[in-house]
């Protein structure tokens, strides 16, 4: 039976989330801590302050979607990455709890309300929409570290070949390294004709 293309839209964009830090953190595997916490033109003024702000408010979100009552705690008691290596580890585990919360979904837990701790009053959105509210974060300021990277001596890897079947050439060696499949990336569109 096909699965519901809403769900599947989500799962794919918890997985294509992921294959994009991925290739992040390989790609600036070899800057340095210096180059890391480098001053640069931004709305969050460094590589590091960046991928720490998506990695913070990652947590803050999933925690409120999996129910955990203490996510402003989380959020307050972040304590920033201090390396490439530290960021990508604890951002792997970030993306990898992600993809468990939208494969366990279904329609009703896709519509259910979560009520989001904002300090002084709580915010209730339906889960698909929070989620589409994470990715769209995620992927925003991902964008702004890929320019970052521009003023580095790393190249800037491609991010945005993770969607379409017809691009699976493209992530070959990153779909091995994360030990995954096209039918897990795109489901039944892996199928469909290229």
């Amino acid at each position: 039976m096909p699965t519901d293309p809403w769900l599947q839209h989500l799962r794919t964009s918890a997985r294509a989330n992921r294959l994009a830090n991925h290739r992040l953190a390989q790609s600036m595997a070899a800057l340095s801590d210096e180059d890391f916490h480098a001053p640069r033109v931004s709305f969050f003024p460094s590589l590091a302050q960046t991928l720490n702000h998506i990695l913070v408010v990652d947590i803050y979100y999933i925690a409120g979607m999996c129910g955990e009552a203490d996510m402003a705690a989380q959020y307050d008691a972040f304590v920033p990455c201090r390396s490439v290596a530290e960021w990508a580890q604890r951002q792997a585990a970030s993306d990898d709890k992600l993809i468990a919360l939208c494969d366990g979904l279904d329609a009703a837990a896709a519509a259910r309300i979560v009520p989001l701790d904002r300090r002084d009053h709580i915010d209730r959105n339906s889960m698909g929409s929070t989620l589409a509210h994470v990715f769209m974060h995620q992927t925003h300021h991902r964008g702004q570290v890929h320019a970052m990277l521009s003023d580095t001596s790393v190249k800037p890897p491609q991010l945005d070949e993770f969607l379409l079947p017809a691009d699976a050439v493209y992530r070959v060696a990153d779909m091995a390294a994360l030990g995954w499949s096209e039918a897990q990336l795109v489901g039944d569109a892996a199928q469909s004709p290229g």
